[in-house]
């Protein structure tokens, strides 16, 4: 026997065809069939109700035909709209695959029962085509509707956005009478001439620009309410170029007055830090005394054998010599105690 080559199991096996009545063979086969069967079942819905929807990208994917061995469409689309399935149920129902699909039963000795339902029939393929065309009519229809509805939503909104436009820009007739028209235009008259002549002639206090700007403000008849004025001409904003507020000097720092700054100096930190940094070493360290506020020669050396913390020179000379006589006079004192005290116990002991 010569070898075979099995492409339901993925195999070559050398005991010849005698390999597809095996049991591992034929368990491959029916769960392949199983799958199969679930996509046709699927595809096979349609045939009474096709489903046409717009074009997604997932409506590219493709199906691989076992009896065929091909990959093949699943779905048909022209890139605007796609027919769900059409290309399956167009596949199974050529004469290449039923050809190819009892040849496939044939070599895999599958079951004979299961064979009509991987084939669509003529009279289905013109049954499905029939109602595709309706069901694309139907959906031009709606698309149509759709398009109108939409094409409405965006003409409403757009007339109420003119509307309400048209009503900010219009005055509202109610705010402005009549009578207060005309009192507005006799006061307007008479405060202009009264504005002239303060341009003619310079007047104490504020300037006479400034009154003619609250004269704006305080013109009657139009229902608003001066709360007040603020002259930005001399400092500018940000749109003319002007300094940021916060980029300003300060006036205290512009006009030059001292103020006393806030928090320690740097000299003083920097003495604070060098403390802490002393109240970690022992206290009672060598030098731990020593006077760093006097100004001695760089080249000075101690000439006895202790540090010199503060003072003169001659001061911690004598302060040796004070030291070093009450230490051997303590130890002179000590020495004779201790050869008194042997004395007595040798006394005592001959007793």
């Amino acid at each position: 026997m010569g070898a075979f080559y099995c492409s339901i199991c993925r195999k070559t096996d050398f005991s010849g065809k005698g390999h597809i009545y095996g049991k591992s063979h034929q368990s491959k086969l029916k769960v392949i069939l199983v799958k199969f069967m679930e996509k046709v079942k699927e595809a096979k819905r349609t045939i009474k109700n096709p489903q046409v929807e717009k074009y997604s990208p997932d409506h590219d994917e493709k199906f691989w035909c076992y009896c065929c061995t091909l990959e093949v469409q699943n779905h048909v689309t022209d890139s605007n709209i796609s027919v769900m399935y059409g290309g399956l149920l167009e596949h199974m129902s050529t004469p290449e695959h039923r050809t190819n699909t009892h040849k496939f039963w044939w070599d895999n000795k599958a079951d004979p029962k299961l064979r009509d339902k991987f084939i669509i029939t003529e009279e289905e393929s013109e049954r499905f085509k029939s109602e595709v065309s309706k069901a694309l009519e139907q959906f031009e229809e709606k698309d149509d509707v759709f398009i109108k509805q939409q094409a409405a939503v965006i003409r409403s909104q757009e007339q109420h956005r003119l509307e309400a436009l048209q009503f900010l820009s219009e005055p509202d007739p109610e705010l402005v009478h009549p009578a207060e028209v005309d009192q507005h235009s006799s006061n307007h008259t008479a405060r202009s001439s009264h504005s002239h002549s303060y341009e003619m002639e310079p007047q104490p206090g504020p300037s006479h620009e400034d009154f003619a700007s609250h004269s704006q403000w305080n013109e009657p008849g139009l229902g608003l309410t001066f709360i007040g004025y603020q002259d930005s001409s001399s400092s500018g904003n940000v749109h003319t170029g002007a300094v940021p507020p916060w980029l300003l000097e300060e006036l205290d720092e512009a006009s030059g007055s001292g103020q006393q700054e806030m928090g320690p100096s740097l000299q003083e930190f920097l003495k604070q830090k060098e403390q802490e940094k002393l109240k970690k070493l022992p206290p009672n360290r060598v030098g731990a005394n020593f006077d760093h506020s006097s100004h001695t020669d760089a080249n000075w050396l101690p000439s006895f054998g202790r540090v010199w913390n503060s003072g003169r020179r001659w001061q911690s000379r004598h302060q040796f010599r004070e030291e070093e006589a009450k230490t051997w006079g303590k130890r002179k004192w000590e020495g004779d105690g201790k050869a008194t005290k042997q004395k007595k116990d040798l006394s005592n002991g001959e007793l």
